[in-house]
């Protein structure tokens, strides 16, 4: 070992999880870190590590932040590069079924709430679930609600709490209860793909097979 490369190496030896990083991403099955690099989600093996490893957050097929929470996850089904809970802070509650569509993001400490307690007995649950579109944007704090669907293009302001469907999309929502307070131009709204395309860890030509072994919907 030259005397130049010897710090880097003391480096490397001092942290074990670097040094299972620099091992576990030159394999085949960690090619998402590198082939998710450039989309709306990168996942780093740092986030990896926390699911699978340390056990934060383990069964999501998504990256989930260590702060994040998801229930039901069996019950979501992500688009191309979504990922409920990526961001710090999230509530995603999945008793009845969540969809989104592909390309939608989701900001920190969010809440996706599928199914609310019946008033009357609170250790039952009342059937919901959650419709997002594709290209939305939930901003911070934002609270959907059960039954919900927000069409294509839906942005949602911070702090929303989301009572009401908006299906045709193309607007942005704000408030409590959030309603429409501008309408976009279907013409000007863009998706703009990665180079790799993935649903979580699964590579979107694999995703279809994954979905009909593991997902509830």
């Amino acid at each position: 070992m030259t005397r130049q490369n010897a710090p880097i190496a003391r480096r490397i030896w001092r942290s074990p999880l670097r040094l299972a990083e620099v091992v576990c991403t030159r394999l085949p099955r960690f090619r998402f870190i590198a082939e998710t690099a450039d989309s709306a989600t990168p996942i780093s093996f740092g986030m990896w590590f926390d699911q699978e490893v340390r056990g934060i957050n383990r069964g999501p097929y998504w990256p989930v932040h260590r702060t994040s929470r998801v229930t039901g996850w069996r019950n979501v089904l992500c688009g191309a590069e979504v990922a409920p809970g990526y961001m710090p802070g999230c509530y995603i509650q999945a008793l009845s079924p969540i969809r989104i569509g592909d390309y939608t993001r989701i900001g920190p400490n969010v809440c996706l709430i599928s199914e609310n307690h019946v008033p009357t007995d609170l250790a039952r649950h009342e059937p919901g679930g959650i419709t997002i579109g594709r290209g939305c944007w939930i901003g911070a704090g934002t609270v959907v609600l059960p039954g919900v669907t927000l069409g294509d293009f839906t942005t949602v302001g911070a702090g929303a709490i989301v009572t009401k469907n908006v299906p045709d999309g193309h607007a942005v929502i704000a408030g409590n209860p959030a309603r429409i307070i501008r309408r976009l131009d279907p013409a000007d709204c863009r998706i703009r793909p990665a180079t790799h395309i993935y649903h979580g860890y699964i590579p979107q030509a694999e995703f279809a097979a994954y979905r009909a072994a593991e997902l509830n919907l």
